[in-house]
């Protein structure tokens, strides 16, 4: 089950902003949220340093511990595989204006890919796939605001928006390193899980 609760407070204590999470950031406040919040002189530990960078992970692409590990463990570009989860593909393009709102669209079955309805959010994309909107999930508000608005990210550049409809997108190419929207340490979160 994806995390349930104030979600601008996981974006204060880890102190960076997750566009997948949500569209608040740390600035109104840079402390951590508590009373002890503001404390002086906090050591970071190396334990402390890798646990922050797997949870920054984990919440920006709204995974569980167990599918984070899994990708982390078994795959030679984790942070490629989590980027062509197809809630996460959703989001880029623009179609959502957050993670978990993407995940509901899929899980609803307002998306299609290749022209056949997907439920699973964490199906992998391909290159080549194309991703739209049913035409039932163009009618949703929330949707079409977004969609309007743009992406929330830049779009990275292993995907393409078609010109003729906005509802649309295609994956031109494999993500790199350079796609994933937010400053995070891989190798912390491989020595967190080799521990």
């Amino acid at each position: 089950m994806p995390r349930r609760g104030p979600r601008r407070r996981i974006v204060r204590r880890l102190g960076t902003p997750l566009p997948g999470l949500t569209r608040a950031t740390a600035e109104r406040r840079p402390v951590p949220p508590g009373v002890h919040g503001a404390r002086p002189g906090r050591r970071i530990t190396t334990h402390r340093r890798r646990l922050e960078e797997k949870q920054k992970v984990r919440f920006h692409y709204g995974v569980t511990e167990r599918q984070l590990r899994a990708c982390f463990t078994s795959s030679d570009d984790p942070l490629g595989r989590l980027e062509r989860r197809l809630d996460n593909v959703v989001f880029r393009l623009g179609l959502a204006p957050t993670i978990p709102a993407a995940r509901q669209l899929v899980v609803h079955g307002h998306i299609l890919v290749n022209g056949r309805r997907v439920d699973r959010p964490g199906s992998l994309v391909d290159v080549g796939d194309v991703v739209s909107v049913t035409a039932r999930g163009r009618r949703i508000r929330d949707v079409a605001a977004s969609v309007a608005a743009g992406p929330t990210v830049p779009l990275p550049r292993y995907l393409a928006r078609d010109p003729t409809d906005p509802f649309t997108g295609r994956v031109v190419a494999r993500p790199t390193r350079a796609d994933v929207p937010i400053r995070v340490d891989e190798k912390a979160i491989v020595e967190y899980y080799a521990r």
